[in-house]
Formats: structure tokens, sequence, C-alpha cells
């Protein structure tokens, strides 16, 4: 018998989808929880704040081959000619195998197959070695203190991977939203193959929680609640209690047993009651208590098509994620496609690559048809001003297949530094689909990729040995034809990084040669290694007389591992690189570190955003913590 207390509700309104979706966004309150995961258990779930790695990787020399391990200046000299016998005993060789550690003075692994066995104690090459040949360098891989994860990150199965060998082995994830599932209805029953005229096997549910836990949220599937108002208000309630999303599937629409709406208005809010799309037109969206709450229609395709709507926008606030989209396909229709002006038209398409073009036909349109969303290869969307499309019209579809997040990511090539990580973390903080991807390719590199238009912004600290000034002299030098602009917001103190106590007693560039001290350089371009050049150029030094000089890092946090790695070792970086390895550091230089982009890409929201985040408290204090930089809040962008 019909419940009196509720009559039906014939009016469904026709509130566009777009605002409809706002207004429950607005609505939705939460408070998002973390939660630390043993990184094994981690997989598929949302970082909660940066990551960085605790251990390099390798976190020691380590061979890359089975060999034996050299001193290579030993081998010099080596030829089928003139084949070169070491001695075990002597301490000139060693066996290792792939992974084991190089001890020092080892420099080099020579490949098992180039070995010839003279006897236990011998053997003999007939080819010499180079210094470093088949050897991992500490940090090959990953660097202690570098950033290897953003928030806002969904884990794989390769990151759990970096992330152990990182040293990393608990993770802080954002805790899963609770998302509760309600089927209701007299006539749906719970599968089973002895199904009666009138009942309807409850699918729904079990969609809806897929759809759930593939965006990343947990599903409480409840029982079914027949067509009752109490026990329908009885199952909001709880569930509204114990979630932080209730679904409520069926009785959304104007029947004579569709309570939904009048539940939700008589114990919380409704937000809106229909929406101006087809299917999925009688949607319910509302409040109980500080709980959002959606009534789905009943029809599959529709309630399918409104779940992506609305609640995964909700799933992916919570998350902190971006919500991800479909790849798009331009086709010609193969079929003309009548619409109705007011609703936006959503029609499940089939496509075929026929005679070099993509055609698109439409499949059934009726909102109960299941197999119509099974089969479907892509949606078009019929805008609501549209009466229809003609057959060969070209339109646009989403595709049905998984899309990567829109690419807004800010692309980063130059010199590297530790600000960098923290850019584009508070960056990320602000729009979770916009980060720094960066390039440590040296201050040069940089240069070039901004005047090539490979790069967003260029990290550049280039000293004219000439003038003292630094990168305007560069700029000026190798890019005329641009409209580029310069911001200096970071001064940074560059000196000797050393071993603790600074045993060798580093003071200057004479002290590398007069104690014989290994020096770990920078790659050419790079800014601190144009910097020990004038250093050596000062000091009326070769290159050749620095033994280590050939050997390249590509990041001030390479140089530093290397430094605490290798005894009587030496480099030239930055201090905070210094101090992320505990070792001591020796000034000798304070440094401009600019961001060079071009007025474009300055004028553009990410530049913007980026100009935001370096004139702020939080960017400031942050990296100040590093110690060794002064951040420049006040400074005016330079136009050249």
């Amino acid at each position: 018998m019909k419940d009196k207390r509720y009559g039906r509700k014939i009016y469904l309104e026709d509130k566009p989808r777009s605002q409809a979706l706002q207004e429950l966004l607005d609505a939705f309150t939460f408070e998002r929880v973390i939660e630390k995961v043993p990184t094994p258990e981690a997989l598929g779930r949302i970082t909660a704040a940066p990551i960085y790695a605790r251990l390099s990787q390798p976190h020691y020399h380590a061979s890359a081959m089975d060999g034996i391990s050299v001193i290579a200046e030993e081998t010099y000299g080596a030829h089928e000619q003139n084949p070169v016998q070491l001695s075990i005993s002597n301490g000139q060789f060693i066996y290792v195998d792939t992974g084991n550690p190089i001890p020092s003075p080892f420099d080099a692994v020579i490949m098992i197959e180039n070995v010839h066995v003279v006897d236990e104690n011998t053997i003999e090459i007939i080819e010499p070695a180079t210094p470093w040949q088949h050897i991992r360098p500490i940090g090959e891989d990953v660097v202690t203190g570098e950033m290897l994860l953003p928030q806002g990150h969904k884990l794989r199965p390769v990151d759990l991977g970096a992330l152990l060998g990182g040293g990393v082995f608990e993770v802080p994830v954002v805790k899963r939203p609770i998302v509760s599932i309600i089927p209701t209805g007299n006539e749906i029953v719970s599968p089973s193959i002895d199904v009666k005229p009138g009942e309807i096997i409850e699918t729904n549910g079990t969609v809806f929680a897929g759809y759930v836990t593939e965006w990343g949220g947990s599903p409480v599937k409840e029982e079914i609640v027949k067509d009752n108002p109490d026990l329908i208000r009885q199952a909001l309630l709880t569930a509204a209690e114990k979630s932080d999303i209730v679904i409520i599937n069926a009785g959304s629409s104007a029947g004579s047993k569709d309570y939904t709406v009048h539940i939700i208005a008589e114990i919380g809010q409704v937000l809106s009651h229909g929406v101006a799309t087809r299917p999925g037109k009688p949607v319910v969206l509302g409040k109980i208590h500080n709980t959002v709450v959606i009534g789905l229609p009943g029809y599959p395709v529709s309630a399918y098509l409104a779940m992506e709507w609305f609640v995964r926008p909700l799933i992916c606030e919570y998350l902190g994620v971006a919500e991800p989209e479909r790849k798009k396909l331009t086709v010609k229709l193969g079929r003309r496609v009548i619409s109705n002006m007011g609703s936006e038209d959503f029609v499940r398409m089939n496509i075929g690559y026929v005679n070099g073009q993509y055609i698109a036909n439409p499949l059934t349109r009726a909102a109960g048809v299941t197999m119509s969303m099974v089969r479907a290869d892509g949606l078009l969307l019929v805008p609501a001003e549209s009466l229809g499309l003609e057959q060969g019209e070209m339109v646009e579809l989403d595709l049905y297949k998984p899309l990567k997040v829109i690419n807004k990511s800010i692309l980063f090539s130059g010199s590297h530094d530790l600000t960098i990580d923290i850019i584009s973390s508070q960056i990320r903080s602000q729009d979770i689909n916009r980060q720094i991807i960066s390039s440590h390719t040296g201050s040069m590199a940089g240069l070039m990729a901004i005047r090539k238009g490979e790069a967003h912004i260029a990290g550049i600290h280039l000293l004219d040995p000439d003038s003292g000034e630094y990168n305007l002299p560069f700029i000026k030098k190798y890019i005329d034809d641009q409209k580029l602009v310069l911001l200096r917001f970071l001064k940074r103190e560059q000196g000797w990084i050393v071993a603790q106590g600074n045993p060798d007693h580093v003071h200057s560039v004479n002290d590398l040669i007069e104690k014989n001290l290994n020096f770990v350089n920078r790659q050419k371009g790079a800014g601190t290694r144009i910097l020990f050049d004038h250093l050596l150029k000062k000091a009326n030094l070769s290159s050749e007389s620095v033994k280590g000089y050939q050997r390249e890092m590509f990041s001030h946090l390479s140089v530093a591992a290397e430094v605490k790695q290798q005894e009587k070792s030496v480099g030239l970086g930055i201090y905070s690189a210094a101090k992320a390895m505990d070792l001591d550091f020796i000034p000798i230089a304070d440094e401009s570190y600019d961001l060079l982009m071009t007025v474009s890409f300055y004028e553009s929201e990410g530049g913007k955003l980026l100009e935001t985040v370096l004139r702020s408290n939080e960017f400031k204090n942050t990296v100040e913590r590093l110690g060794g930089y002064k951040v420049i809040q006040d400074f005016q962008p330079y136009y050249i």
C-alpha cells in the first residue's frame, strides 16, 4: 500500500549538470585522513605527502659485472702483444660478482670473459681497463634526500621497488573514503539463477562497488532495502553516520514508490533533483548531516553515467587527485543522431576504421540496456543547445579507455637545486594536475633548452668571469631572438664539500693537487663546473692536474654522496647538499640562482602559479631551513 505521507513528486528539475556538480562539491565537507601502510602493501594507494629517499641506490660502489676488480692505472699498456699479469696476493685484483661492493683502491671491473687465469694467484689480461668501467657508482639510481614521489601519486608496482630501494619502508597514504551503497526496491533480489517474473537481480551495487574501488574508494555494500520509507530513512541515517559518501540506488524518480528525495529532504537537505541530461536525468543530490548522499536512477546506463558525473569527482576530491579523463578521437558519423534541445544527450557509439578514417555509429539509446555500455567503443556528447548531428559530420568522442591526467606539467631543465622539488611540491598542493618535471642537465643545457623551446623554465647560475655577473651575459650571448623573463629569486652558497672535520684541510683549489685528492666534478655546462674552471684559471692550474676531473656527476646530491663514500675526496657544490649528507662545507662564493623562461610562459597560468609560490612565506621558510640559501621575495621580473 502506498504510504500517504509521501505524495508523488512529478516535477524534476532541468538543472545543468555542471551547476549540479559544483553545488555538490561545495557541499562536500570532509576531513582527509592520512594513514601509514607498509610499502609492500601500498599498491594503488595515493601518497599523502612528498616522499624522499633515506638511502642511496646503490648505497655503495657496486660491480655491474662478474669479473675482477682492478686499479685501472695498473692495466694500462695491456695488449695482445703485451699481456699484463696481475697478482691477487699482491693486492692487484680481487674476484667480484655482479652486485659485490668495490673496495678502495680498486676503480674498475674487467669482465670474467676477458680474463685469462694463469694460476690460483695470477691472471692475465690483453686489454686495459678504464676508470670506473662496469661499476655502478653510489647513487646511480637514487641519492639520499632526493624526492622519489610527490603527494597525490598513485603507487604502481615499480614505485614500491623504488621506495624500498630508497629505504622507505612505510608510506603515508590518504585513507580510502568509505562509500556506502544502498540498493532499494521491492522487485530487487540477490543474484540467483532461480529468478521469478517481476524479480530483478541486483547488479548495480556490484558495478558501483567496482567503480568506487577503481577510483580509490572503499565500498560497503548494504543489504537490499524494500520500498518502505521507514526502512529507507533508517538505512540512510545509519550509512551517513559511518560513511564519507552514501549512494542510494533506485527510488530517485517521480513514481508512486520513489521515496528517496522525500526522505533526504526530511532528514537532511536536497541540493538537486534532476539534471538536464539524457540518460541520467532523475538524480537526487543531497546531504544528511555532514555526509553527501547521491540518489542514483535504477536504470543501469543512467546510474553508471551519473556515478561518473557525481561520485567520481567526490572520491577524487577526497583523495586529493585529479579526476581522470578519457582519450578523445575525432570521427565521422555514419548515421544521423537526433537529440532534443535543452538536455545534454550522451550516446553510446561503436567505432570502426573504414577506408582510412574512423566511422562511428550509435548503439541503442535505451537507459536500461546494460550491454550498450559493455559494447560501446566511445561516448558522444550532443550539447544541450543542439537538435542533433548529421550523417557525415565530424565529431569528437570520449573513448572508453583509461586516459592519463591532462599533462599540465612544467618542464624544467638546467642546474640541479634542492629548491626545485620544494617548488614542485608547493605548486602541486595548489593545483593537483600541475608539477615540475625536472631534468638536471646543467645551466648551459638549460639555457639551450629555452632557446630551442624544449623547456618551460631553466635553472641557471652561470658566472661570467670577465664581468663577475651571473647569467645575463650568457643569456644575451646565446639567445637574442626571444622575449624572456629572468626571476632572480634565490642566493645560495657554493663551497667545498668535504668529509666531517675537513681531515685534508681543504681551503683552496691548490689543496686538491698538492694533497692528491679525488675531485668529484659536475658535468660539462653545469654552473658549478664553470665556477671550478674559473677557480683553476685564477690559480694558473690545468684541469689535467686535477685527479677525477673527467668523472662527472649530474647533481649536487650526487657530488655529496660520492664525497661521503670515497676517502680523500672533495667536491664543489651547495651547502644544502653537504648538510643533507652530513658533510662539512667550506664556503667560497655566494651566487645567484635564477629561473629563465619565455614571457609567454611567465604570463601563463602555470607561470603565475610559479611566481606565487616563489613569493610565498611557506616557500621562503621551507628553503631557508635547508641552510645556505637566501630567498628574495620582493624580486622584480627582469625582462630581456
